[in-house]
């Protein structure tokens, strides 16, 4: 295992651990913003389809399966939190942003191959 890797991995635990301290505590931040919330949620998700990629080198399929189970996992343990609420939203949010990692990943993917190609021509 490279060591790159495993930064990534040790940095994908540590997010795990704040994201789900911060999704089960009593919130106590104010909402500076309209959907403040889901913007967190996009946001959270994508930093942990980037740090999953890059720790575990998986199939962009399990990829989505995983981060799908785990936000799904924190909707139903909210639902049952007395000082928290579950929606559908916050896993629409989620899922947004495993995609919009899936997408930048392909399209700077994309790029550097298109480069590399572009580079050896001349």
């Amino acid at each position: 295992m490279k060591p790159q890797q495993k930064f990534f991995q040790v940095a994908f635990l540590f997010a795990v651990i704040v994201i789900s301290y911060l999704v089960f505590s009593k919130p106590n931040y104010p909402q500076l913003f309209s959907n403040m919330d889901k913007v967190g949620h996009f946001g959270s998700f994508f930093g942990l389809a980037f740090l999953t990629h890059f720790a575990f080198k998986l199939k962009w399929l399990t990829l989505v399966t995983v981060l799908a189970a785990y936000a799904a996992f924190i909707e139903l343990v909210q639902s049952r939190l007395p000082y928290r609420s579950a929606s559908f939203a916050d896993f629409v949010a989620d899922m947004l942003g495993v995609g919009a990692f899936l997408l930048c990943y392909w399209l700077v993917s994309r790029y550097l191959r298109a480069s590399k190609i572009d580079s050896t021509d001349t």
